[in-house]
């Protein structure tokens, strides 16, 4: 775009042309102090959205878990019905369920079951605050990383048009809920294309733990930012957005924070992030939105061992049991709160792996897979058009089909938890079909409402922050 540059990585309006030698130096000094700062944050976060700090919740907090790479949704729930799951997955399948075995699958119905590495979400199950979409995905077959992962964030399968995502959009056409300068934030080293959209966002690696350098004195670094930031100009107005969301994330008090019913997270990056996620709620600032990664499912090799003659034992176990442990530690961190005020999480995967497995004990990038969606508004089944796994069946004779489509379920519960009934602003061009995997809040509307016109995409940037994603 005309009139952009570039400082450290990030784009940032060229004003020297009506910039003097003072405004300048003003300028580049007020740089050089976010830039010191951001050397006190740590490179870990999750990225948050906001409410205003004194407005009432409306729907589900709304948590976003983003599997990166392409789980295999045949080893976390498990056709164990189908003879061909065992067939053409001779070293992967997973035993059926089986009482007393401990490395056979964890009953779930009469056709399918969880994988044993995942426990926690077997007693989520149990308290009916687990349920599991199965053939789910993307109508589109791009078997690329990023296209796919491009398309689910957007919102919009096939269509690169269209530049904001979906929870932006989401965010845009509730905007009247909150009037918060700095609702909408990206925690970490870039802005998530889902959170993409008018309302104001920024890409921060932290926030909350901007006091935690011994060598940073925060009351000090505010009061001479504010001094430097008087002009009105754009940086200037982003900059005191960043001051009155840093105020609100203070409260949260990240150092004295202890989670509740012996929660324990797990010491990844995924399990911090949902203690961070966990205590924004539970400090009741204003969080709206949150997203968060987890990456490494790209498994083409050693999802069991090598030689190996247990399915249990290999990557895929490690991954989904480091998977079920942070979401068992936020569950149990949240407790009741899932109920009420209400809370949400649906993780979501850019494609499945094939049915069969291949010469490296590994599947290939395939199509159709599963996704989880865990709270107190969740209806607990496995909720599927199961089109099985013969080859007649098979998306281009290898992949499991997708008969339900990802947005079918996030728009249910855009609608039922997060009460907004706009669904054709949220998912243009598509209206989700509903199939029951949630129920409606006492708040939600009963009709979706027609698409509202869209706004200027306005977003927020600082030095540390990198390019959006």
């Amino acid at each position: 775009m005309a009139g952009e540059g570039t400082h450290e990585g990030c784009p940032l309006r060229d004003t020297t042309h009506v910039m003097g030698e003072v405004d300048m130096h003003t300028d580049l000094h007020r740089r050089h102090l976010w830039s010191a700062a951001a050397r006190a944050l740590p490179a870990w976060m999750p990225r948050l959205a906001f409410r205003a700090a004194d407005a009432p919740p409306r729907g589900d907090v709304l948590v976003c878990v983003f599997q990166r790479g392409g789980m295999d949704g045949l080893s976390a729930v498990i056709p164990y019905e189908e003879r061909r799951y065992y067939d053409v997955r001779p070293a992967l399948a997973i035993k059926a369920p089986r009482v007393g075995d401990a490395k056979s699958g964890r009953r779930l119905d009469d056709r399918f079951a969880l994988n044993p590495a995942m426990p926690g979400l077997g007693r989520l199950w149990d308290d009916g605050r687990l349920a599991i979409v199965h053939a789910v995905g993307s109508p589109d077959d791009s078997r690329s990383h990023f296209d796919a992962m491009d398309y689910m964030e957007r919102g919009t399968p096939g269509e690169r048009s269209v530049s904001t995502g979906w929870i932006g959009r989401h965010l845009e056409v509730t905007a009247a809920r909150n009037a918060s300068p700095f609702r909408a934030v990206g925690m970490g080293d870039m802005l998530p294309l889902s959170l993409y959209g008018p309302v104001s966002a920024a890409a921060l690696r932290s926030i909350a733990d901007f006091h935690l350098d011994a060598d940073l004195d925060l009351a000090a670094f505010q009061t001479r930012l504010r001094a430097l930031y008087g002009s009105g100009d754009w940086f200037d107005e982003n900059a005191l957005g960043a001051f009155e969301a840093l105020a609100i994330l203070e409260r949260a008090d990240p150092q004295q924070y202890r989670p509740e019913s012996g929660a324990a997270y797990p010491q990844t990056s995924f399990g911090q992030a949902l203690a961070q996620i966990a205590q924004l709620i539970k400090a009741d600032i204003g969080l709206e939105v949150a997203c968060v990664d987890i990456g490494e499912w790209d498994t083409h090799a050693i999802q069991v061992w090598q030689g190996s003659s247990d399915p249990t034992e290999g990557l895929m176990s490690r991954l989904l049991a480091s998977f079920d442990a942070a979401l068992a530690a936020f569950a149990a961190d949240m407790g009741r709160r899932l109920d009420d005020p209400g809370v949400t999480v649906v993780t979501m995967s850019e494609f499945g792996r094939r049915v069969a497995q291949n010469g490296g004990n590994g599947t290939d990038h395939g199509h159709g897979n599963c996704m989880f969606v865990l709270g107190g508004g969740v209806v607990k089944g496995v909720h599927t058009i199961w089109p099985g796994l013969e080859p007649d069946a098979l998306s281009g004779g290898e992949d499991l089909a997708v008969t339900i489509d990802y947005r079918d379920v996030l728009g249910e519960i855009v609608l039922k938890r997060l009460a907004n009934a706009a669904l054709p602003s949220v998912f243009p061009g598509f209206m989700p079909t509903l199939h029951g995997v949630v129920r409606a809040r006492a708040d939600a509307p009963s009709v979706p409402a027609t698409p509202v016109p869209g706004g200027a995409s306005r977003r927020q940037y600082f030095p540390w922050a990198g390019r959006p994603a």
